[in-house]
């Protein structure tokens, strides 16, 4: 992709000019516009792609519970954002936080794998499917398991015996009865952006989920202030006995995503947590 395709999609799409541009990543940029504005600038050609980030980042600011970028446009292939100025973390943005997801994941979803984008949709760089089902157990097998399972068994990825592992946390899988929560989906460090005294939260992968499997992923990387975090939102919404035992294997779903896009590194990892699901 060139410059010259970043200037004309912005110029469609807003009518402005764009007068300076930084790369943040692959496929994003920073840019100023001739009217003074900064913006955030996303290319992804995949099917579906822009359309279900869209979706997900409207879906998510809805209960006004989290702060979310705001999208100024987009068609098929680019998304302009509200650029947000990153600060250092703080305490007090840490348990607002913690109060704030736990009132978006309160706000629900149609059902679990639930979204208001396609069906076909992504988590990252892999393709995740979006459809609702009335139970999670059922559903967080067949949808979140097991295509990343036979994906990277497929490959060489996980042996036979770590297959057989996560194949028996398949037929075990249990968690509290609980309505859907209204998930990010993807809510590792990374996309949870800090500004100062308020968090934005960044690149969604959202559905119906169950809101255990979200913090389960926020720890899975590590993130700053996690225990103010888990905290507040404890505080703010009880999480049912047992969530710290069930934290490996709400993390089994991130963790096979990793290994089948990244390779074998995460298969020992997923094992492991696998392992640990099993003895809880």
């Amino acid at each position: 992709m060139g410059a010259g395709e970043l200037t004309d999609a912005v110029a469609a799409l807003t009518g402005g000019s764009v007068t300076g541009v930084h790369a943040l990543k692959d496929h994003v940029f920073e840019v100023d516009t001739d009217d003074g504005d900064l913006v955030v600038v996303k290319h992804d050609p995949r099917p579906n792609a822009i359309e279900a980030e869209v979706a997900g980042l409207i879906w998510l600011t809805e209960p006004a519970a989290v702060a979310v970028p705001h999208v100024r446009a987009h068609d098929d292939q680019w998304l302009i954002m509200e650029q947000v100025e990153p600060a250092p973390p703080t305490t007090r943005a840490a348990e607002d936080f913690g109060r704030g997801l736990a009132d978006l994941h309160a706000a629900g979803a149609d059902g679990f794998g639930a979204s208001t984008g396609p069906e076909q949709a992504w988590i990252g760089l892999a393709p995740m499917r979006c459809s609702a089902s009335p139970t999670w157990a059922d559903w967080y097998v067949r949808d979140r398991i097991e295509p990343y399972l036979r994906g990277a068994a497929n490959r060489g990825l996980i042996d036979g015996a770590g297959v057989a592992t996560i194949e028996t946390v398949c037929n075990r899988v249990d968690a509290p009865v609980e309505p859907p929560a209204r998930l990010h989906g993807d809510l590792w460090s990374g996309n949870v952006l800090w500004a100062g005294d308020r968090v934005w939260l960044i690149d969604p992968a959202a559905h119906g989920g169950h809101r255990e499997t979200d913090l389960a992923m926020l720890a899975l990387f590590g993130c700053p202030h996690l225990d103010r975090i888990v905290g507040a939102y404890h505080e703010h919404r009880p999480l049912a006995d047992g969530w710290r035992e069930r934290i490996p294997l709400h993390q089994l779903f991130p963790l096979l995503v990793h290994t089948v896009l990244f390779g074998s590194g995460y298969a020992r990892q997923t094992v492991s947590a696998a392992q640990a699901a099993l003895r809880c």
